[in-house]
This record gives C-alpha cells, sequence and structure tokens, in this order.
C-alpha cells in the first residue's frame, strides 16, 4: 500500500473501504493486512487531520456498529452453541 506524508493516503484508503463497506475496525484490518491498532490510529488521529468529512463518516459507521456489537456477539454466541448441541446429540 502506497504511503505518503505520515500515510495521509493510507488513512484515505481505509477510510472510504469502512464507508462503502460498513466495515469494522478488524474486517478493515484483516482485508488490508495490517493491525487494529494501526486502522484505529489512522482512522481517528490521521484521517481527521487529512479529510475531515470523511472522518465524520467512519466515526458515524463505528458509532453504529459499536452500538450493533452486543447482537453480533449474541448471535455469535447463539451460534456457537447450536453447533455444540448438534455434534453432541447428532442432529
Amino acid at each position: 500500500m502506497k504511503q505518503c506524508e505520515g500515510n495521509q493516503e493510507r488513512c484515505v484508503i481505509l477510510g472510504k473501504y469502512i464507508v462503502e463497506n460498513n466495515a469494522t475496525v478488524r474486517a478493515t484490518a484483516r482485508q488490508f493486512g495490517i493491525s487494529k491498532s494501526t486502522v484505529h490510529q489512522d482512522i481517528t488521529v490521521k484521517l481527521e487531520k487529512a479529510n475531515k468529512t470523511l472522518h465524520d463518516e467512519v466515526k458515524a459507521v463505528l458509532d453504529r456498529n459499536k452500538q450493533e456489537r452486543h447482537i453480533r456477539g449474541g448471535e455469535a454466541t447463539k451460534r456457537k452453541y447450536r453447533e455444540l448441541s448438534r455434534k453432541k446429540f447428532g442432529t
């Protein structure tokens, strides 16, 4: 990934990806092969300086993801125990 002037280009690319795909920090990190910490730093600190409008859009997506996090976690737990039950009872 091309980097320039304090990774400003990377932070814009990450920000656009998050907005276009309604992506989480983890999903973005996985997609670009970088750490969650790097993504978070780029979109919270660097993006605000590079592109305030995009930063605000990203913040809205991340805030929505944070509000929905407990729902996704509950669904994952439900799937986990459903699979365990199927294996245990052979259904």
